[in-house]
């Protein structure tokens, strides 16, 4: 009986020493995995560093700049933030990149941004013509939905494809010529009378957006435009080179029409939406531009910083 019981109060120590054991490999695991870039490094924090290939980590924020499609155009007054790292390959001619997304998913921000005028300068429901009962009625029923007193609408760019069919090549942001920058987007529409799914671009037909810091060769209408490099700093003892003032532009991309817009409506305002902003909008009648900050660091140097 005693035997037993000493045999059991030693089991029952044995368990609660590896039970310890294990909670405090654990937390040391737990702690390994906290670690996150320091200092200057912090801004890294989403780039996916440990990824085999990835040798360069990206922060840029957009700041300012508009969006032109036919003859809308939308200021950009929040700031829209692109992330991630990037495989620069120095051993193939001409010099390859490939992008990889943040760790957390959110490689370019879905920021809202405000349309100028609103719903009732977007949707006119005069536009819809006829004096037939199908044609008054459809109008009647696009005045009931759409003109009322919730009339603000924001757009949202969005990537419509994935992260690793992002375009970059540092060489051309940093020499002023060729594609700097290539974003596969699509932008929403938002507003709650829209419904959740009225997108102009989609997965399938992307807005491919080829930015560059250089000068623009587009189709007439658009006559050529000019970016800027902007200024060079180096930070962190020159391990992270900081671009400020920097412009990238586009004018010679088109733009497919909207769909989705105004749920079991969108037969109807579909068209009305295309009709405002000419959509779809042949390359030589939209324009973007964005201007900001880029940070670029090394992954190692990144995971260098980390605590």
């Amino acid at each position: 009986m005693i035997r037993s019981t000493m045999n059991g109060w030693r089991l029952s120590r044995f368990l609660l020493a590896v039970g310890a054991i294990l909670i405090a490999s654990m937390a040391l695991a737990g702690s390994a995995l906290a670690k996150e870039p320091t200092k200057g490094f912090s801004v890294f924090k989403q780039c996916p560093r440990f990824t085999p290939g990835v040798n360069f980590c990206l922060f840029g924020q957009v700041t300012g700049g508009e969006v032109t499609i036919g003859s809308t155009t939308v200021p950009i007054e929040h700031t829209i933030t692109l992330q991630g790292g990037y495989e620069a390959n120095e051993n193939t001619e001409p010099e390859s990149f490939r992008f990889f997304g943040a760790v957390n998913g959110e490689t370019l921000s879905k920021t809202p941004q405000n349309v100028p005028g609103g719903l009732l300068d977007l949707v006119n429901c005069k536009e819809i013509k006829g004096e037939g009962l199908l044609e008054k009625a459809a109008r009647d029923s696009c005045e009931w939905v759409f003109e009322n007193s919730v009339t603000g609408v924001k757009a949202v760019t969005e990537l419509a494809k994935p992260a690793s069919e992002i375009g970059i090549n540092t060489n051309n942001l940093l020499n002023g010529e060729g594609t700097a920058l290539s974003l596969p987007v699509k932008i929403k529409l938002e507003n709650s009378l829209l419904g959740g799914e009225c997108y102009i671009g989609s997965s399938s037909s992307p807005i491919v957006i080829p930015f560059t810091t250089g000068t623009t060769s587009p189709p007439p209408p658009n006559k050529p435009i000019t970016g800027n490099v902007g200024k060079l700093n180096f930070l962190e003892e020159y391990k992270i080179i900081e671009i400020t003032n920097n412009k990238l532009v586009e004018n010679a991309f088109a733009v497919p029409a909207a769909t989705g817009c105004g749920g079991i409506f969108s037969f109807l305002i579909d068209p009305i939406i295309d009709s405002k902003l000419g959509l779809p909008s042949a390359a030589g009648h939209n324009t973007a531009i964005q201007t900001g900050t880029d940070k670029i660091a090394t992954a190692k140097n990144v995971i260098a910083s980390e605590m």
